[in-house]
């Protein structure tokens, strides 16, 4: 997983904290599957059930597109196969 973080204008807080938080669990995923903690199918799994959890989320109309959006971005992370290093 490789993700390139640009800073624009419109971005807020929330964009800032999503992104760092975002990068923050990329590498530990990484860390554990480097140091044999955790194999790649249970990252793919951890991917999974994040996904899921927003994918059946409630709320309002924009709390749901978000959410969409969210677990949209969670499985092209796991459809690209970004979720572990390659060697």
């Amino acid at each position: 997983m490789v993700l390139l973080i640009h800073k624009t204008a419109f971005m807020s807080d929330n964009d800032y904290s999503g992104r760092a938080a975002l990068t923050i669990c990329e590498a530990l995923l990484l860390a554990l599957n480097d140091h044999n903690i955790l194999p790649e199918k249970e990252i793919v799994g951890v991917l999974r059930d994040s996904a899921i959890t927003h994918e059946n989320a409630t709320g309002s109309e924009s709390e749901l597109e978000t959410h969409r959006a969210i677990a949209a971005l969670i499985n092209r992370i796991i459809d690209g196969g970004n979720s572990v290093r390659r060697p």
